[in-house]
């Protein structure tokens, strides 16, 4: 793992031990055993969506085994005497019987650990109850004609109404996820609220983004406390951080202050000042209020205005707005049309109106278009979470504000898809997290999956993301249905194939509920137009198995470095970070190059046997169980007449085999980066992987001579073009590149991992036949 460090620059100041120097990402220790599932008292619970985007190569840090601590009881596990009571209930009962799903965990990855009994009251089909008492109340703000400034006659207008709020505490008694996340909520609120303001700290081209998204988080918390408790010590803590971060203290004291030329901070600060305004409206004195929004129109959205209007004009200081798809649409507009709901009808200076006007045009055709045919977020897996966070806030707010989303969640047919992209993403020993990471998630979590399910009445949203340790969060109080029973596994497909052009991929996996299973992770897909956020990674994969990673990534490089983000062209400055280059992937490299950024990858073929898992958490996987995934990678090199890599399981998904058939008149390197310790055999052909107590073994099929492993340290080729003057790579500790090398020629190099299960001997795995890319099928390597 990356080193940790304790350092000023942090938003949460002076010693604190999640800011990572080198690139601001958390590195989390393993979580120890507890009685919650989340995180909580005084350690914000969003932080820790990004354990696994560890700068410095979490590829797969270490071993997480659940038998040695899963908790039991009113947290998760069961006795059998609650199981039959939950069988013989309802959706509801069921789930105040059992209580919370998962039994808790100690995984490294803060996985949720679902108990190995079966409970087929609980872990059934999902579904939406129709229990009239589980519902919300009917809104009674229902416009004819929706505006967007013809806003609800009461408050809160954004997010949470107040006929919300009136059955809150009810509903809290109710649902077991619900009572959950309100303790974490007010653990965090208590925890925030000791602590000094938010310091300011410019962070290179990343801006003051941290200190936005942190004051936003501590607002979000403090006004819940407050509108929960009526205790107006929640008010004044609110009320001194604004002061200070729109004080003198805090920045330049002129209208950049909260830093318009990296406009997502404004907005994220914009919005904390929008949520503050609106949800404790009614306790705030005029002074305070009149403060408040001059505040806002000062420093926020009298610079939106000027965003947009500089695009209109064609001077394009407000890129964001410029026809781009990406997360930077979604949480500038989001911030600004928060911030403009908030004051409407208090702003006598027409500001709030003017962006309005700019904010939802521009976001149903930046913002809301970001997500493919196939479900899949232009940019990469971990700014799904920065994009959808910003437009479910933004959808959410206007909906709740004035009566409809005014298209952002018609608009793109495919938005409904996205959940299903999240969930296939998410590994057992991280995401499949390609490309770049972004900043800390401060105020960015996957509870967005809350509100696609209930509006596209995809209760498996709603069941996946419950369970997860980023659930706990004001918005989820909100946005979750506590209606939604089942499990999110029952009848939910093992594999799924993502084949848009622009990100072609697919995953497979053994289980859904068993952190120890297998999971498979590739991709093809455009290496151009993901917002300068992708790397040079045609055929890259991941491979988790036994509780980690063993194949994985290496992340973002320092958002800093000279040119990391001039552009997406061939001769980029980004692409000579060894992170960003073909050499920092786990596929082939040909004669040392990267590869060609107008590549067209095509998929030849792909399939799976289509099994899903049943209502149980045990899955046993069929004999015939498999999928497989090909794609023609030929143009992504020069001097290469063909390409085929491929991907598929074995062995009841077992094992995984990788095979690339591949003409070059050039030499050829496989590479795949691992933080496992290697240990090659004497003849070359077999590599055993190394991670605490687990082992997995890598073995060459094919070619059956002249092929060996070989390891390298992941860094920069001495041939490699120099770095920008002044400029300095970003370390990868702990991580050994695996590879081999070939001649020029003509081969089929077919590379077989064969973790090693409990409980398996030698004569338990099998040998594959070989079968060229181009014949593969279902039925060709039984």
């Amino acid at each position: 793992m990356a080193p940790s460090y304790h350092n000023a620059n942090s938003p949460y100041g002076s010693g604190d031990p999640y800011y990572n120097e080198s690139s601001g990402y958390i590195t989390p220790m393993p979580a120890k055993k507890r009685t919650s599932n989340w995180i909580k008292f005084g350690i914000p619970v969003a932080i820790c969506v990004i354990v696994a985007a560890v700068v410095g190569g979490v590829v797969g840090s270490r071993n997480h085994n659940s038998s040695s601590s899963s908790v039991s009881g009113a947290a998760g596990g069961s006795s059998s005497g609650d199981q039959a009571a939950a069988s013989a209930s309802s959706a509801a009962s069921v789930k105040k019987a059992i209580g919370i799903f998962p039994t808790g965990t100690d995984s490294l990855y803060l996985l949720p650990l679902y108990p190995s009994t079966t409970n087929t009251a609980a872990f059934t089909t999902p579904t939406f109850s129709t229990d009239s008492a589980l519902l919300w109340p009917d809104d009674p703000f229902q416009p004819s004609n929706p505006s967007p400034t013809n806003v609800r006659p009461d408050r809160p207008r954004l997010i949470a109404p107040t006929y919300k709020w009136q059955v809150l505490s009810q509903r809290i008694a109710t649902d077991p996820y619900l009572s959950e996340w309100n303790d974490t909520i007010f653990g965090n609120a208590t925890a925030w609220s000791n602590l000094e303001p938010v310091q300011y700290f410019m962070d290179g081209s990343s801006g003051i983004l941290d200190n936005c998204r942190y004051v936003k988080e501590r607002v979000k918390a403090w006004s819940y406390a407050y509108r929960m408790t009526n205790d107006t010590k929640w008010v004044n803590r609110t009320w001194t951080e604004l002061q200070y971060v729109a004080g003198p203290d805090f920045g330049p004291n002129n209208s950049t202050k909260w830093n318009p030329s990296h406009f997502l901070d404004t907005a994220e600060m914009t919005a904390a000042f929008g949520i503050a305004y609106d949800w404790l409206y009614d306790v705030l004195t005029a002074d305070q209020k009149s403060t408040i929004l001059q505040n806002m129109l000062t420093y926020g959205l009298s610079q939106g205005v000027h965003a947009y209007q500089n695009v209109i004009s064609g001077d394009f200081s407000g890129w964001w707005a410029n026809n781009i798809t990406g997360n930077w649409n979604c949480v500038c507009n989001n911030g600004m049309t928060m911030g403009a709901l908030a004051i409407l009808g208090d702003d006598t200076s027409g500001t709030a109106e003017q962006i309005l006007g700019y904010s939802i045009p521009n976001a149903l055709t930046g913002c809301a278009l970001a997500i493919t045919d196939d479900g899949s977020w232009t940019e990469t897996a971990n700014y799904w979470y920065f994009g959808t966070t910003g437009h479910a806030e933004m959808a959410s707010s206007l909906m709740t504000a004035a009566g409809s989303d005014f298209g952002l969640f018609t608009v793109n047919p495919s938005i409904n898809l996205t959940g299903f992209y999240h969930m296939h993403t998410s590994g057992f020993g991280s995401l499949f997290n390609y490309g770049d990471h972004g900043p800390n998630k401060y105020s960015s979590t996957a509870n967005s999956m809350f509100l696609y399910g209930d509006h596209y009445q995809q209760p498996q949203y709603m069941l996946f993301q419950r369970d997860q340790h980023d659930a706990p969060d004001p918005w989820s109080m909100f946005w979750y249905d506590i209606t939604a029973s089942g499990a999110f596994w029952d009848g939910l497909s093992l594999d799924r194939f993502f084949d848009n052009q622009l990100d072609q991929w697919a995953a497979f996996r053994s289980s859904w509920t068993d952190e120890n299973a297998l999971y498979v992770a590739i991709k093809a897909g455009q290496l151009q137009n993901h917002q300068t956020h992708n790397d040079l990674d045609l055929g890259d994969f991941v491979i988790d198995a036994l509780g980690t990673r063993w194949a994985g990534e290496l992340g973002s490089g320092d958002y800093n470095s000279i040119g990391y983000f001039s552009s997406d062209d061939q001769e980029s400055q980004r692409w000579l970070y060894y992170r960003k280059r073909t050499e920092g992937q786990n596929t082939i490299l040909v004669n040392e190059l990267n590869q060609n950024v107008n590549a067209e990858p095509k998929i030849v073929n792909s399939g799976s046997t289509g099994e899903a898992q049943g209502s149980s958490t045990v899955y046993q996987v069929p004999d015939q169980s498999t999928a497989f995934w090909v794609a023609d990678l030929t143009s992504g090199y020069n001097d290469t007449t063909s390409f085929l890599r491929g991907i598929r399981t074995l062995n009841k998904r077992q094992q995984v085999l990788l095979q690339d058939d591949i003409t070059t008149s050039q030499p050829i390197m496989w590479r795949m980066h691992t933080n496992a310790t290697v240990t090659i055999a004497a003849n070359g052909t077999t590599a055993t992987l190394q991670i605490g107590d687990n082992t997995m073994q890598v073995q060459i099929l094919s070619p059956s001579s002249g092929a060996t492993f070989a390891t390298m340290d992941p860094v920069r080729f001495p041939d490699d073009p120099p770095l920008p003057a002044g400029a300095v790579d970003s370390p990868n500790p702990g991580v050994t590149v695996l590879t081999i090398s070939l001649s020029p020629g003509t081969y089929s190099l077919q590379v077989l991992f064969n973790p090693m299960w409990e409980g398996m001997s030698a004569s338990d795995f099998v040998t594959p036949p070989s079968v060229p890319l181009d014949q593969w099928t279902l039925t060709s390597h039984n």
